[in-house]
C-alpha cells in the first residue's frame, strides 16, 4: 500500500487515507451565513475521495471577518444555516469533515480578492479592526484598536462557543487558527506584538494567548475530538516568527492536548519574501514532525500524487494538504489512487465513470 492511500489516526479520529482538503475562503457568505455556494462548493469536494475535508476558516465574531462576506459561526443564525448545508452533504458523503475557526484581527474589514482586497472603511461598509497591538497591517489601513484584557477573553469565549456550535453540529474536527497573519499569528510574531503585559515581548509570554485560546477550546469539546491548530511557521521576514519558535509552540500545544499540527507559512507582513517552489513549506513540517509526536499536516505546491507520497515515504509529515490545487481538480485523490495502484471512495452514481485501465479503482 502507498503511504497517501495509508489509514491515519488523528486523536481518536479514523482517515482512510493521508489526502486533506485544506480550509479555502470562499467569500460567499451573507452575514456570515453559508449560502447555496458552500453547498455546491463542499458538496464537490467531499465526492472527492480524500481523508478529510477542513471547512474554510469561520469567524468567531462578526468583527473577526476577513471580508463582509465571510463565513461565521458565531451566532444561532450562522450556525443554522451551516447545519442546513451540512445536513445536504451527509445524505451523500460520509468523508470526515472538521471545520476551521478563525479571528482576522488586523487583517479584517477588507474586500474580497476579486475586487482587490483592500481595505474598507467604514463608509464602505467595513468596521474597526482589533489587534494585539495598534499596528496596521499595510500602511494605508485603518489603525487596529489593542485588545484590553477584558477584550482577550471575549475573544477567547467566543472562540469557545464557535468550537460548541461546531460540537453541535457534528464536525469530526476543529482546527483553530493561528496561520495567515490573522488575529492569534499576530499574537506570535513580534512584528505585530508590541505588549508590554503578560502576552508581549518573550516568546513565553506572545505565545500565551495562543495556547489559553486552545486550552479553552480543548475543555469545551468532547475528549474524542480531534482539535489541532494550524500555524504559518515563519514569517518570511527577518526579526519575525521564525521556525525554531514554531517548533517551540508546537511542543507546547502538544503538552496541553493538541491533536494535530497544520504547517503552513506567511500572510503576517506585506515586506514578506517567499521563496515559492513545489513543496517549499515542507521543510517547516518536517522541522516540526521532529520535534513532536502528534501528526504533522504539510502544505505547499504539493500537486502530484507521487511528489505527495515522497513527502510522506521520507517521513517530512504524516499527512498532506491540498487546496488551490484540490480547486483545480477536484477528483485529485481519485486520480492519485489510479496512478498510485490504490483504491479510493466514490459515490455509486459515479461508479460508471471508472476508465477501463483503471477498472476496480472504487472501493464497493
Amino acid at each position: 500500500m502507498s503511504q497517501l492511500f495509508s489509514p491515519l489516526e488523528i486523536g481518536k479520529l479514523s482517515l482512510e487515507n493521508r489526502i486533506v482538503i485544506a480550509p479555502m475562503c470562499q467569500y460567499s457568505a451573507e452575514q456570515g451565513r453559508a449560502t447555496a455556494w458552500h453547498r455546491i462548493h463542499l458538496g464537490n469536494l467531499s465526492l472527492s475521495g480524500a481523508g478529510l475535508l477542513i471547512v474554510e476558516a469561520a469567524a468567531v465574531q462578526e468583527d473577526g471577518r476577513i471580508t463582509p462576506q465571510d463565513l461565521g459561526l458565531w451566532n444561532d443564525e450562522t450556525e443554522a444555516a451551516l447545519a442546513d448545508v451540512l445536513k445536504d452533504i451527509r445524505q451523500y458523503s460520509t468523508m470526515p469533515l472538521g471545520i476551521q475557526l478563525s479571528h482576522a484581527g488586523r487583517k479584517a474589514s477588507t474586500d474580497v480578492p476579486w475586487r482587490g482586497g483592500g481595505f474598507l472603511t467604514p463608509e464602505q461598509h467595513g468596521w474597526q479592526t482589533k489587534a494585539p497591538s495598534a499596528l496596521p497591517f499595510n500602511d494605508g489601513d485603518g489603525t487596529p484598536h489593542a485588545l484590553s484584557l477584558a477584550e482577550l477573553d471575549e475573544v477567547k469565549q467566543a472562540f469557545v462557543e464557535s468550537a460548541k456550535r461546531a460540537d453541535r453540529l457534528g464536525f469530526e474536527l476543529i482546527e483553530v487558527h493561528a496561520a495567515h497573519g490573522y488575529l492569534l499569528h499576530q499574537f506570535l510574531s513580534p512584528l505585530a506584538n508590541k505588549r508590554d503585559d503578560n502576552y508581549g515581548g518573550s516568546l513565553e509570554n506572545r505565545m500565551r494567548f495562543v495556547l489559553e485560546v486552545f486550552s479553552a477550546v480543548r475543555a469545551a469539546v468532547p475528549a474524542s475530538k480531534p482539535v489541532g491548530v494550524r500555524i504559518s511557521a515563519t514569517d518570511w521576514v527577518e526579526g519575525g516568527w521564525d521556525i525554531e519558535q514554531s517548533v517551540a509552540l508546537s511542543q507546547a500545544l502538544e503538552a496541553i492536548g493538541c491533536d494535530y499540527m497544520h504547517v503552513s507559512s506567511g500572510g503576517l507582513a506585506p515586506q514578506q519574501q517567499i521563496s515559492v517552489g513545489p513543496n517549499y513549506q515542507v521543510p517547516f513540517a518536517e522541522a516540526v514532525k521532529k520535534a513532536v509526536t502528534i501528526p504533522v499536516i504539510a502544505v505547499g505546491l504539493i500537486t502530484e500524487p507521487k511528489q505527495a507520497e515522497a513527502v510522506l515515504h521520507s517521513q517530512q509529515a504524516d499527512a498532506v494538504a491540498l487546496a488551490r490545487g484540490m480547486l483545480y481538480d477536484p477528483r485529485w485523490p481519485w486520480h492519485a489512487a489510479a496512478e498510485l495502484g490504490e483504491k479510493v471512495q466514490a459515490p455509486p452514481q459515479y461508479w460508471r465513470c471508472e476508465p477501463h485501465e483503471v477498472k476496480g479503482l472504487f472501493k464497493q
